[in-house]
């Protein structure tokens, strides 16, 4: 292109850097102005390359390699005849699986943050350096909720580290790169934009607060990182929306505020991830609540039910209003208000912005871990009954947040169920509340046992799954 024809081109670039520095300064969101983004100035720029940058940061991304044992039934198992003749029960034959990941080192002393559905069941894991070296490591903490697991390589040496950085900073259009080992081919590097913020209903987790993309991401990449142009991670890549399972340019990333909170609860030797128990719970805003409230836009965290005693009770806030804001950053739904509590810190408060039929006020929340009011005295039924098998436990806010159920529930509840187990036979789950036995209701652990000691023959159970009761007869 000559000379001639760039000059107009060029004159009509810098006239659009002016209009973007300005659309920057003018921002609501003024802290957050876009200071050093502007658009190419010349052909030169726009022949620049993000080989420098993917050379400062790629040897803090790992690939992350998880083999698991499982236990596969023996062609002959359960065969009257072959029993008979080898004189014995016919064992299951084990069988090892792999996955593949990716991860990103975070601290110099080799912790590294992946996805918990990478290392889910492992019973080994390893990681590989960019540069080919493979070192052991140990799980650290996971939490399925978050999709997050921190692992801590086993050598002693200094490891290159990613930055973290303001998650909250980042803006729709902001240019990033995705690093990652995408179907085992090896390391790759993608670039994209931002697409848009505060995704919800992406995956099955507590937490619907992702950051989209469209830098190719595919199997392989789920642990990997998403990162700015000043080489910080902005995210952990986690799902794609695909039908085939390629990249159809819609990615995943779990914001690295929420990655920094997880990363300090395992480096200060924590075995669960504690949230802040709030005490309520929330629904979206429909268009019928936002024009009854008069809110502009059907956004924010609808109240449905406030626990007596618990934070938000005593915080003042009631059922029908509307969280609109959390210390001054927007709330749009009620994922992002879950995330906005958990990214404020345990032992802090925040301040909540309130939509009422009276109009706006404000909150002052307290942040502290969910209560273990009631002792969990966990235990696990035998004997000749339709329980067996079953662990259970007292219910209290606390357990609740750990196994992820609402934490206005009370009462005997299933945490696990042997497998073969009369109980696990029968149907029950983890998380069923056991509501009554023959029609006398179980108020703990200790009352459900001492009722197993009679056996009346006919056995008639109420429990409660997922907000819905459910009787069954049992002889």
């Amino acid at each position: 292109m000559s000379s001639m024809l760039m000059r107009p081109f060029e004159r009509h670039l810098k006239q659009l850097s002016v209009g973007v520095v300005l659309l920057a300064v003018m921002s609501p969101a003024g802290a957050y102005a876009q200071e050093q983004k502007t658009v190419p100035q010349s052909r030169q720029e726009m022949q620049l390359s993000f080989s420098p940058l993917v050379k400062q940061t790629s040897g803090a991304v790992v690939n992350v390699y998880a083999e698991r044992v499982v236990q596969r039934p023996n062609l002959f198992s359960g065969d009257p005849f072959f029993e008979q003749f080898f004189g014995q029960r016919m064992p299951n034959r084990s069988e090892k699986q792999s996955s593949l990941g990716s991860g990103v080192i975070l601290s110099g002393d080799g912790l590294v943050v992946t996805n918990n559905h990478v290392i889910e069941g492992a019973d080994d894991i390893k990681i590989a350096l960019a540069d080919g070296r493979e070192f052991p490591c140990e799980l650290v903490l996971k939490d399925e909720s978050v999709d997050l697991a921190v692992l801590r390589i086993k050598a002693k040496e200094n490891f290159p580290v990613l930055p973290l950085a303001d998650s909250d900073r980042t803006e729709v259009g902001d240019l990033v790169l995705a690093i990652g080992n995408p179907f085992g081919v090896g390391q790759t590097v993608t670039s994209g934009i931002v697409s848009a913020l505060a995704r919800n209903q992406v995956s099955s987790g507590d937490f619907g607060f992702f950051i989209q993309t469209d830098a190719s991401i595919n199997p392989g990449n789920s642990g990997g990182a998403l990162m700015n142009m000043n080489g910080e991670l902005i995210g952990i890549n986690t799902a794609i929306f695909s039908r085939g399972g390629g990249s159809n340019g819609i990615g995943f990333a779990i914001p690295a505020n929420l990655v920094k909170v997880f990363l300090a609860a395992a480096s200060e030797g924590k075995s669960v991830f504690d949230r802040p128990y709030v005490g309520a719970t929330f629904d979206a805003v429909t268009s019928d609540v936002a024009e009854a409230l008069g809110l502009k836009a059907a956004r924010g965290a609808l109240v449905s039910r406030v626990v007596e005693g618990g934070p938000a009770d005593k915080a003042g806030l009631k059922p029908g209003e509307v969280v609109t804001a959390v210390n001054g950053i927007p709330v749009e739904h009620p994922d992002a208000l879950g995330y906005r509590l958990t990214t404020a810190g345990l032992g802090k408060g925040a301040k909540l912005s309130v939509q009422t039929p009276d109009g706006m006020r404000d909150l002052q929340l307290a942040l502290n871990s969910a209560p273990e009011s009631t002792p969990r005295d966990e235990r696990v039924l035998e004997g000749r009954n339709p329980f067996a098998g079953l662990r259970i436990a007292n219910l209290s806010p606390k357990l609740a947040t750990e196994l992820r159920m609402p934490t206005d529930k009370s009462g005997v509840v299933v945490t696990d169920v042997s497998r073969g187990s009369p109980a696990g036979r029968l149907g029950f789950q983890p998380q069923d509340i056991v509501v009554s036995l023959n029609g006398e209701a179980v108020a703990s652990t200790t009352v459900m046992e001492k009722m197993l000691r009679t056996d009346p023959g006919f056995w008639r159970v109420e429990i409660e799954r997922k907000g819905q009761r459910i009787r069954q007869f049992f002889r």
